[in-house]
């Protein structure tokens, strides 16, 4: 996947989500991870300086070259080994029931077919394995649903590099096959707006073998 436009946009617009208040729902999503993780879109790594010290390996699965090469970079002074390898959410480049923990932030709202990254991280998680999320959702109103769709179906995916303001992640979490542990639902920014819906928490795969 290249997109050069917006991989070059992306970084800015991260820090600026950065001093906006976006670091603790970071932390918190890293917050008690251990083992191997498997990070899936890692972008320019913005994650990497959150893991704690229990988190023995970081693999990063990005697929746009420009942003694997600043999470290249970000992963050097990270807290925790990381290794940023190529690869798409739909099909990554690992076996199955290889990781202790999975993680998503800012990715299903991207991806052009979510249900089968989830697919792809259920199958590379070990049984008990859990699942990490930070991601647009959609709102709470039908007024703004109606709002999220006219952008979704027009303008808001070209802008911003194929993501989508109104998918029902929860629903495609469970859908998955994942049990929904934890769940945490926020405005980004605090007012109202088609954009600001989002969501974060922890699901976990069932105890047997897929």
């Amino acid at each position: 996947m290249n997109r050069p436009l917006f991989s070059r946009l992306y970084p800015r617009m991260s820090k600026a989500m950065e001093q906006a208040g976006m670091t603790e729902h970071r932390r918190t999503l890293l917050a008690g991870l251990t083992g191997e993780v498997i990070e899936i879109g890692a972008g320019d790594g913005a994650n990497f300086t959150h893991y704690p010290p229990t988190v023995t390996h970081v693999l990063a699965v990005e697929p746009e070259p420009h942003l694997r090469r600043l999470a290249q970079s970000a992963a050097q002074p990270a807290p925790v080994p990381v290794q940023v390898v190529a690869g798409s959410a739909e099909g990554l480049p690992v076996p199955g029931e290889s990781f202790d923990a999975a993680v998503f932030s800012f990715v299903l709202c991207t991806v052009p077919d979510p249900d089968a990254a989830l697919d792809e991280a259920l199958r590379a998680l070990r049984p008990g394995g859990r699942l990490r999320f930070l991601e647009h959702v959609r709102a709470d109103t039908s007024g703004l649903t109606r709002v999220q769709r006219l952008l979704d179906a027009t303008v808001w995916p070209l802008l911003v590099g194929g993501c989508h303001t109104g998918r029902d992640t929860q629903e495609a979490i469970t859908r998955a096959g994942f049990t929904i542990e934890h769940l945490d639902r926020f405005l980004f920014p605090k007012a109202r707006t088609p954009v600001s819906f989002h969501m974060s928490g922890t699901a976990s795969r069932g105890s047997k073998s897929r």
